[in-house]
């Protein structure tokens, strides 16, 4: 989208906060909660995970050229 958001420098803070964030997203039929950070917590455990750096660049690869074919 354009837009920066700052995430922690240290590996192990991203980890744990991946994580939270996937973990509460689960109880996202909570009024705080949603399930909009499950996706969050995926996007930031991409950066220190593989196997899920590979699916978020997939899923982007899939992305584009499903928009491109409009």
């Amino acid at each position: 989208m354009g837009k920066r958001i700052p995430i922690p420098r240290s590996r192990l803070a991203r980890i744990a906060g991946g994580i939270g964030l996937v973990i509460l997203g689960l109880f996202g039929f909570l009024p705080v909660l949603g399930f909009w950070m499950i996706p969050l917590g995926l996007l930031i455990l991409s950066y220190d995970i593989a196997s899920v750096r590979r699916r978020r660049r997939r899923l982007a690869v899939w992305w584009s050229r499903k928009r491109g074919q409009r």
